[in-house]
């Protein structure tokens, strides 16, 4: 008994593997694209009820950080710390998130380890 290909499909193994292969190029080259748009996008975000600001960079640098003057009390530092923790976190993870949706919908969710 001789084994059939589904329709639409040839014998030419090397066809298809052409062009997977230059799928997968075109969507590393658009991924790669996108890293470097999503890594120069700024990502805000704020604690304390707006008191503390913070700007971070699609590449998880930290832009800048704006907080009201009310806000700065010497004896209170700790309190001041954790609304900056807290709004450069929320700023990262709002450009990890877009940075992971974007690489999802470019690839379809496919996720070949050492691929992208």
């Amino acid at each position: 008994m001789k084994a059939r290909l589904p329709k639409g499909y040839s014998n030419g193994g090397n066809t298809n593997i052409q062009q997977i292969a230059k799928q997968a190029q075109k969507m590393q080259e658009e991924m790669d694209a996108a890293s470097k748009e999503l890594d120069e996008k700024e990502y805000s975000a704020a604690a304390g009820g707006g008191v503390v600001k913070a700007v971070v960079k699609g590449s998880l640098e930290v832009a800048s950080i704006e907080m009201d003057k009310e806000v700065v009390d010497p004896e209170d530092t700790e309190t001041l710390s954790e609304l900056i923790m807290a709004a450069v976190n929320e700023a990262i993870r709002k450009a990890r998130d877009e940075k992971s949706e974007t690489m999802d919908r470019i690839s379809g969710g496919l996720n070949v380890p050492g691929l992208f």
